[in-house]
């Protein structure tokens, strides 16, 4: 099963490939993306058993990262044949065959139990991205594209010194050099606790430049920016979770060594703050409706961030963010795309009364609005409510305080931004002929009806696997 899942959308991208019809060829992304979503189903609910060696493993945070990459990929893979038959003057193979090798990249990511195999699974998530964020082909996109390649660059390879630092830690502590998750866990209070917060420090800086946070952010608003809305959509619901993947592993191993954590997580609840501030300040007056989704997927990062540093109770939290941030982002870059196409225009002053021409899109960017500032009854309202409710009933009162002033002034600024652009007068300029269609719009309205009732009722199965990713984490279940 797990090499179906990996091979599947290769051969995906290599029929994408070879297909010479421009119209036809999008048709492989759904029927990909549906083939591999059963097959990931199946391997969520099969008992996890370890590849020979333990390279490979889906444990229940692996199962949450494969659930809403699949969630995500199959709702943006069915907007890309509405999409793409809309941009008929762009030829479309290398974004059809690119996005299926990321799927699989995504997917590796999601069992990877080695850390070098899984910093190699998100090297080629960057990898495969690069070329589809120069898909409009102009001057801003291949600016948007060398930097979001010359920074994440830079990061990763930070990481992978990070990694090297923890290796060398099992050297100085006379034990079996390895990078596997296990063995490092289980050795991990032997570790050389200098060794260990030089990786740590390597592999926060590293993966947080992939993450996005602030101050490492600076590639997100003009990459967000450019990107087609499906293309952005997989950065900031699957990209940014990848990375969040190789935090959490490496977290694991820092948790588990036990003295000198208070560094560790210190560090990641003001690397959190930061990035929820900036956020807050870059979203006040922003003239841009998807550089606006840039820094709220900096502020989601840095709430994750701040999750992850208070532990115990928000690391349930945490793993129920992670999957409803993605999905929600699914919906708003999805629909910011078919606002962005009706009007020919992603400035918020030629972009009013979004609701009148396009009803079910500007309805979804409203929708997505509320779901991603933490409003009830949306999924993000719950895991914010855990996060910052084990933030106020432990020692960190003051972490909670100042998360909920930060997300009381990211809601008003972004509702300065959106409301506008939603329910504004109309502009009388009418810029394109589009407007809504089925295979643009039921995609996110599907998301979205996911994040809901992730607000309302969370499944028992899912709920389970939290408990025991949170378990994994050394926190406390939900």
């Amino acid at each position: 099963m797990t090499a179906g899942l990996l091979l599947i959308p290769l051969l995906g991208a290599i029929a994408a490939w070879l297909i010479p019809s421009e119209r036809g060829r999008p048709w492989v992304l759904p029927v990909t993306g549906a083939v591999h979503l059963a097959l990931a189903v199946e391997a969520i609910f099969a008992p996890a058993v370890p590849s020979p060696g333990g390279w490979l493993h889906l444990d229940a945070i692996g199962k949450l990262v494969l659930l809403s990459v699949e969630l995500l990929f199959f709702a943006c893979a069915l907007y890309a044949v509405g999409y793409l038959a809309y941009r008929q003057e762009r030829p479309n193979r290398l974004l059809c065959a690119m996005l299926p090798v990321c799927l699989s990249a995504m997917t590796l990511v999601a069992f990877s139990h080695h850390l070098g195999l899984l910093w190699v699974a998100i090297e080629t998530t960057t990898l495969t991205m690069s070329p589809l964020l120069y898909f409009n082909r102009n001057a801003r996109s291949i600016e948007a594209t060398w930097k979001y390649m010359l920074i994440c660059s830079v990061g990763i390879a930070l990481a992978l010194l990070g990694l090297l630092f923890l290796a060398y830690s099992t050297l100085v502590a006379r034990i079996e050099p390895t990078l596997l998750l296990e063995p490092l866990v289980a050795s991990a209070p032997l570790l050389s606790p200098a060794w260990l917060k030089a990786a740590f420090v390597f592999l926060l800086v590293g993966y947080g430049t992939k993450m996005g946070l602030a101050p490492l952010h600076t590639w997100k608003p003009d990459a967000y920016g450019e990107a087609p809305g499906l293309v952005g959509g997989l950065l900031a619901g699957g990209l940014v979770t990848c990375s969040f993947v190789g935090l959490l592993r490496s977290y694991q191993v820092f948790a588990a060594a036990g003295g000198g954590t208070t560094f560790h997580r210190d560090s990641l609840v003001l690397l959190g703050l930061l990035s929820m501030a900036t956020a807050a300040v870059f979203m006040a007056r922003q003239a841009d409706f998807k550089r606006m989704l840039a820094y709220s997927s900096v502020e989601h990062v840095g709430i994750l961030a701040v999750a992850l540093g208070l532990g115990k109770g928000a690391l349930a939290g945490a793993l129920l963010h992670l999957v409803s941030n993605s999905l929600t982002k699914g919906v708003l870059f999805l629909a910011a795309a078919n606002i962005h196409r009706s009007y020919n225009s992603k400035r918020c002053e030629r972009v009013r009364g979004a609701l009148r021409r396009l009803p079910w899109s500007g309805g979804l960017f409203l929708a997505g609005f509320f779901a991603v500032t933490g409003s009830p009854p949306f999924g993000l309202f719950v895991s914010e409510f855990t996060i910052v409710s084990s933030a106020m009933t432990g020692e960190g009162a003051w972490v909670g305080g100042l998360m909920l002033l930060l997300l009381a002034a990211i809601f008003l600024g972004m509702a300065r931004t959106v409301l506008p652009v939603v329910m504004g007068e109309s502009s009388r300029i009418e810029h394109t002929g589009y407007r809504d269609r089925f295979l643009t719009v039921a995609p996110p309205l599907a998301l979205m009806g996911v994040v809901l009732l992730l607000g309302l009722w969370i499944p028992e199965p899912l709920r389970r696997l939290v408990a025991e990713g949170a378990m994994l984490l050394g926190g406390n279940a939900p």
